[in-house]
């Protein structure tokens, strides 16, 4: 059996299901591959908060909370590890514990790049970063904005289906990234019947990022906020109900007038989707979704998809998303409708809301066609065994 560690942050993006779902997306789906998995998360004092967001220990901190709750609801807290970086206190395995695991793997997939303990970093056969940022991954790696470890890596995978590709202006910084798509877990995302009456779109949504834009190729590589912003009129231009589980700062206040003036319904996701059971009954409630991307997917043509989208389209609900040069393969049929102005977003409301069934099973289609863990990461688990 093959062993492998799955790094990546968790505890650090506490309260926050969508993001929870990811890292356990991979631990689970490759479990069910029959390798033997290893869940490890590193974090810093300085992000280490109590309920109230201000600093505290890490025996006492709502994110190793939050990581407790997590790994054991799904059934991993066996195999799980979060580690403070500087004192090596964890919760779950201990740091030898969790060394000698990773001695024994054969893989490390790296997500993010978030292992940086160059002891647990080194310890398996082969690393593989997983870049889950396309764009901003390569462009920080350029412009010396971070050190990724990219070069302690043997295999680089991004969810930037472009990446590499012409038309697309990214660096690939002299490595060779393996597109895949994101992946998710078919039974844990089962189709919810939708559609009856007017047609619910939602998404959910962080306003600002913690970076800002980028420049590159004379080109402004800006964020979520910056594409919504073009967007914002549609809940007057069409029927329908809009609504955004929206993270947004106080500070944006003018923003948040607007939305709801153009009539978006804006909703607190702490309150909707705080964590994995929460994240999943807001889309599966829903009927379909709306979503924007960032700026830098779509001016620099990345080929980014959401592992949100994924979701969605698992659990049987369309999603109407902009276009960022993904795979022709996603919208051939039902399911999946993309736009890049407003006039084609409008267009793609009465697109779903018009053959609303057609397009419910055909999103399933797309999740299970192209979006299967189990195949998306039996591909990735050869990738990164065979390549030199």
């Amino acid at each position: 059996m093959k062993s492998a560690v799955v790094s990546g942050a968790l505890a650090n993006k506490p309260l926050n299901g969508g993001e929870a779902w990811v890292r356990l997306t991979w631990v689970l789906a490759l479990k069910r591959l029959g390798l033997d998995v290893t869940f490890v998360e590193e974090i810093s004092p300085a992000a280490c908060v109590d309920p109230r967001g201000e600093l505290c220990g890490f025996e006492a901190s709502v994110n190793r909370g939050f990581f407790e709750q997590v790994v054991t609801q799904f059934g991993i807290a066996g195999d799980a590890c979060l580690v403070d970086q500087t004192t090596k206190e964890t919760s779950g395995l201990s740091y030898d514990d969790v060394l000698a695991r990773a001695r024994d793997a054969d893989l490390l997939f790296n997500l993010s790049g978030h292992m940086q303990d160059r002891r647990l970093l080194d310890a398996p056969r082969r690393r593989v970063y997983v870049d889950l940022d396309p764009g901003f991954t390569q462009l920080w790696a350029a412009q010396g904005v971070a050190d990724l470890g990219l070069d302690r890596h043997e295999v680089h995978l991004t969810v930037g289906e472009r990446i590499g590709e012409p038309g697309c202006p990214i660096p690939t910084l002299g490595y060779d990234w393996v597109a895949i798509r994101p992946p998710v877990l078919l039974s844990e995302w089962l189709p919810r019947r939708g559609g009856r009456g007017v047609i619910r779109f939602t998404t959910v949504a962080t306003w600002r990022a913690t970076h800002g834009p980028m420049e590159h190729a004379g080109m402004r590589l800006d964020l979520k906020l910056h594409q919504f912003r073009k967007f914002i009129d549609l809940p007057k231009r069409c029927e329908g109900i809009f609504e955004v589980a929206l993270a947004i700062d106080p500070a944006d206040e003018r923003d948040l007038d607007r939305l709801l003036a153009t009539g978006w319904r804006v909703v607190d996701p702490a309150r909707v989707a705080s964590d994995p059971l929460g994240y999943r009954e807001y889309v599966q409630s829903s009927d379909a979704e709306f979503s924007v991307a960032q700026g830098m997917y779509v001016t620099a043509s990345t080929g980014w998809f959401s592992d949100r989208t994924a979701a969605y389209l698992a659990s049987g609900k369309p999603a109407l998303v902009q276009d960022t040069g993904f795979d022709r393969e996603l919208v051939d049929g039902a399911g999946v409708v993309r736009f890049t102005t407003l006039e084609q977003a409008i267009g793609g409301v009465h697109e779903i809301a018009a053959a609303y069934d057609e397009h419910s099973t055909g999103a399933r289609a797309v999740a299970e066609q192209r979006l299967d863990s189990q195949a998306v990461l039996g591909r990735v688990v050869e990738v990164a065994s065979s390549r030199s």
